[in-house]
Formats: structure tokens, sequence, C-alpha cells
């Protein structure tokens, strides 16, 4: 029977490992061509879209605070600061880092546990299965295709064998 442990976790996990792997191959790309860091690390699909950066810190954020979230457990906080490729790879690293040391016991009453959502465009309250499925994933998973549409756009030979990642 899957926990929502093994529902979060593992897959907050390996989003965060395909997304360090976009911004190498960001670094990759920067470092081949005539683009620079830079211009990547600020490239956006749209104007009143986040740039790449800020989609991996929403991806970090979204992991980390949504664990907080389902387990009471305090999350670290980050400045949303990083400008360059090792700035981004070390949040995601510590991101990881923070969601590998959360005891699966931690999760024990995560279903039940009353969420309350204060966003401006999302507010309210909903048990932590309704929260883990309705919003933590789905929002996770946006600003990890957002980042692959943005390296995409900008060039990058990257595809869905990359967003999938590793099978094993």
């Amino acid at each position: 029977m899957l926990t929502m442990y093994d529902l979060t976790i593992p897959a907050l996990t390996r989003g965060l490992s395909v997304l360090y792997e976009y911004v190498s191959a960001a670094g990759a790309h920067a470092d081949e061509t005539a683009q620079g860091e830079d211009a990547l690390v600020k490239a956006r699909l749209a104007p009143d879209m986040l740039p790449f950066a800020g989609q991996v810190q929403r991806a970090s954020d979204n992991s980390k605070n949504g664990v907080s979230r389902l387990t009471g457990l305090a999350a670290p906080s980050f400045a949303d600061t990083e400008t360059t490729f090792v700035e981004l790879h070390d949040r995601i690293a510590k991101t990881v880092a923070f969601l590998e040391g959360v005891p699966q016991a931690s999760f024990e009453d995560a279903a039940e546990r009353e969420v309350e959502l204060r966003f401006a465009s999302v507010t309210g309250k909903m048990n932590g299965q309704s929260y883990l499925t309705k919003f933590l994933l789905p929002n996770f998973y946006f600003h990890i295709a957002t980042a692959h549409g943005i390296l995409r756009n900008q060039g990058l030979a990257i595809g869905k064998r990359d967003y999938l990642g590793p099978l094993d």
C-alpha cells in the first residue's frame, strides 16, 4: 500500500534531480554557444512568467514547504537570490538534503492533517491527501515543465525523456 511518504518524498526528489540535470544542461549550453549564463538564468516564456531561476526557486519552495505543511516540520528558508547555475545547483542540493532527512514516520497523519493555503490566487483549507494530489504535486510539476519549456525555447536539445528522468 502506498503511503503519503511514498507519494511525496520520492516524487519530489526525483523531480528535483531532473531539474538539477536541466541546470547542468543549461550550463553546458551556455559554455558551448554564444548565449551567456545570465541570459539563460533570466530567460522566460512570457513577460508575466517567472524566469528560469524563478522556476527552480518555486519548485524548491513548493517541495520543502509542501512537506512542511504535510508533516508539521520546519522547512529551511532560502532567499531567492540565485543568479548562477552554481547557486541553482546548490539550492536544489539543499532542498533534496532537507527532503531526504524527513523521517518517514513524520507522514503518519499527513493524509488527514489540515492544510491551509493563503496565497494571492489560492486560498482555502483541505486535508493533506487533497493538498498533495490537487495542489502540491501539480504545482511542483508545473514549475519543472515550465523550466523545461524555457530551456527548449532557448535552444537546448532536451526532450520528454529528459523530463521523465531515469526509469530505474
